[in-house]
């Protein structure tokens, strides 16, 4: 299951998300603790944390990540915690608070390739995730994961050269799914990519060390 902290306004307008934009108000102190017991009350065996962008904060919201991991661990022992978390625009202290919580994977998409970026990610730099990545490869033990949507209007060898990206510093794990359009307002779909297609992109990530 998956969790959604820091609240339902995010500070961003990404093009493919729904989630409101907005200036988000206070926070919930109890959450970790809250989170924490819905995982124990449903008995996951794996749990993934996310949330929204909360770039007003000093910290973008790390502690609670880590706070959160924390309080899961303590509350069940035997479910893994996936974080998938935002850039905290570069603030690499932020990172090293959630990494030093030991996650059992540490999740962070760069979502589309580097173009369509003003249109997919506008508040977001393609080179910052990147490095977060690299970063994030240095707390060893812990497998780093990202993810990639395609049919927004990128070429294949866009997604290629995106994978080759990704791959570089060291990231273990890999997602390619196909963008859906949550509303008309959003980012159109370029095209619906074929089950063939997935099979040769998986391929050439299996290339690239995925």
């Amino acid at each position: 299951a998956t969790f959604m902290i820091l609240g339902d306004i995010c500070t961003r307008s990404c093009g493919f998300c729904a989630i409101k934009t907005g200036r988000p108000e206070g926070l919930d102190e109890e959450e970790p603790r809250r989170v924490a017991e819905a995982v124990h009350t449903l008995g996951l065996k794996h749990a993934v944390v996310t949330s929204v962008n909360r770039d007003e904060l000093p910290d973008g919201g790390a502690s609670f990540f880590s706070e959160t991991i924390r309080e899961i661990h303590h509350l069940c022992p035997e479910t893994s915690v996936e974080v998938l978390i935002p850039d905290f625009q570069g603030n690499w202290g932020s990172l090293a608070e959630v990494m030093d919580a030991s996650p059992e994977i540490l999740n962070h998409n760069l979502e589309t390739v580097p173009r369509l970026y003003p249109l997919m990610r506008p508040q977001a730099r393609y080179e910052q995730s990147l490095e977060l990545l690299r970063r994030a490869t240095q707390w060893k033990g812990i497998p780093i994961k990202s993810g990639i949507m395609v049919g927004a209007g990128e070429s294949v060898e866009e997604v290629c050269e995106t994978i080759s990206d990704i791959a570089a510093p060291g990231t273990h794990i890999l997602t390619i799914g196909q963008y859906l359009q949550p509303s008309p307002k959003h980012v159109a779909i370029s095209r619906f990519y074929e089950p063939e297609e997935f099979s040769e992109l998986k391929v050439f990530a299996e290339g690239e060390g995925f």
